[in-house]
């Protein structure tokens, strides 16, 4: 079977660009309406899409609240449980959600996807991050957010402890034999008694091994630890990149580190991130991105640019003047350093580069007809770039239903693209393998050198 690109849909109850409440379509009072978000989650699983993804915050994000930012930054579901419930509406397309290795207990955390993902028959992600910010750092009695690197080496540790946790119980542990009174095999069931740096956990999981093994793994730190984690563990990884270029460089850095950690590049697929504003004609999907453009709050973008800089103060500056050069806090390394390398690249203002990043966060940008898009995601994917998209419709629902409605048949008739779902799991749809019990698997290495 040909290689075929995979999708994510990255979908926000009100869209991604930052002023997509105030569409004429848009209905942000329906944020924790689980019926309105139900239908963009059908919506996708029409378009044959992998999986749904949410990014997920500890915090209330009141510079773009304030005025007319994210309806979602402010208020809305949490994803393991959304998910849940979503799970039981759908048939194929995963679930990705996200969720702190720096704030959230590894028993629980590990518990909740396990559960996930058994409600779900195997459709269960968890995209690991590290959390980057001060509100939410306060929120867990921290007086300031743990700095970059030890987040990541805390990470390290912890995705380390889940993947022992998901092992707890062998899959064929459970016996249930009535007529014996054995509930299950005591030789294989198997508590962690971690005792690392950061993290301590004795007992096993009270969760049996899951239908996919571990729920997908998924990454999307784009800085040196950022990378090297996703090639020690991440089997998917979000990005962002402008250009072909840059997302070629990336590509091949982090499929090249997977052989260090005894992996091969087929084991992690690489999806940049893409908001599309499509079009029957290149003139209507110019106007469709003008419309939302025209909607921006200034002091909605600027602090939309102060969160991905993190925390830089632009209200000091002259909207219509250059860019300044950012500082380096210990928020996301990796962003800030990317949004100040397209305002440089293009000469923008922090107006223009406010305007240009509104509906993507520094993702990738496509505005045109279905075949003007698909030619670009078809040259990035041919090309070393990405084996797929995270897709990040502008708004709700128009954008998610012109990517359904127009790019995914073309995407088809291309042969680029699936007509249907090749499995039911997460992992099946994705190509990616199931993981072996990490206990099983050192019981047969043992057996095996007993016996040579």
């Amino acid at each position: 079977m040909s290689r075929k690109i995979r999708l994510g849909a990255f979908i926000p109850a009100t869209g991604q660009h930052v002023a997509a409440w105030r569409h004429p379509e848009s209905q942000p009072a329906k944020v924790v309406d689980f019926d309105f978000i139900k239908e963009q989650v059908q919506l996708a699983e029409k378009g044959l899409f992998d999986a749904y993804f949410l990014a997920d915050g500890l915090a209330v994000n009141f510079g773009q609240a304030e005025k007319n930012g994210y309806s979602d930054k402010v208020a809305g579901f949490e994803p393991v449980t959304l998910f849940a419930a979503l799970s039981t509406v759908t048939k194929h397309i995963g679930f990705i959600a996200t969720a702190s290795s720096t704030y959230e207990e590894p028993y629980l955390l590990a518990r909740k996807f396990a559960s996930l993902d058994h409600i779900s028959h195997g459709r269960a992600g968890w995209n690991v991050v590290t959390s980057a910010s001060e509100s939410a750092a306060a929120n867990f009695g921290y007086e300031q957010q743990i700095p970059h690197a030890e987040r990541y080496e805390r990470a390290q540790e912890y995705v380390e402890l889940i993947k022992k946790l998901w092992d707890s119980w062998e899959d064929d542990a459970f016996i249930h034999d009535k007529e014996s009174g054995v509930f299950y095999d005591p030789e294989k069931v198997h508590n962690p008694n971690h005792k690392g740096k950061y993290y301590a956990v004795k007992g096993a999981l009270n969760v049996p091994r899951t239908p996919q093994g571990y729920p997908v793994i998924v990454q999307a730190g784009q800085s040196g630890p950022g990378r090297d984690l996703a090639a020690r563990y991440a089997e998917v990884i979000f990005t962002a990149n402008q250009k072909l270029e840059d997302a070629q460089e990336f590509y091949r850095d982090v499929k090249s580190r997977l052989a260090k950690y005894g992996r091969s590049a087929d084991e992690l697929l690489i999806l940049p991130g893409v908001s599309a504003f499509v079009g029957r004609t290149p003139e209507e999907a110019r106007a469709k991105y003008q419309q939302l453009t025209d909607l921006i709050h200034p002091e909605a973008g600027l602090a939309l640019l102060s969160g991905l800089s993190g925390g830089f103060d632009f209200s000091a500056y002259d909207l219509d003047g250059p860019f300044p050069e950012l500082t380096e806090g210990q928020g996301m390394v990796s962003r800030p350093a990317l949004i100040a390398d397209i305002a440089k690249k293009n000469n923008f203002t922090i107006r223009q580069l406010y305007e240009w990043i509104a509906g993507a966060r520094g993702h990738w940008q496509l505005i045109g007809t279905p075949e003007q898009i698909v030619d670009q995601l078809q040259e990035w994917f041919e090309n070393e770039a990405a084996d797929g998209f995270n897709i990040l419709p502008p708004s709700t629902p128009a954008g998610l239903n012109d990517f359904v409605e127009l790019v995914v048949p073309e995407l088809q008739r291309r042969g680029l693209f699936r007509t249907e779902y090749e499995g039911t799991t997460l992992r099946e749809n994705l190509g990616l393998a199931r993981p072996e019990n990490q206990y099983v698997l050192e019981r047969q290495t043992a057996e095996k050198n007993k016996a040579s």
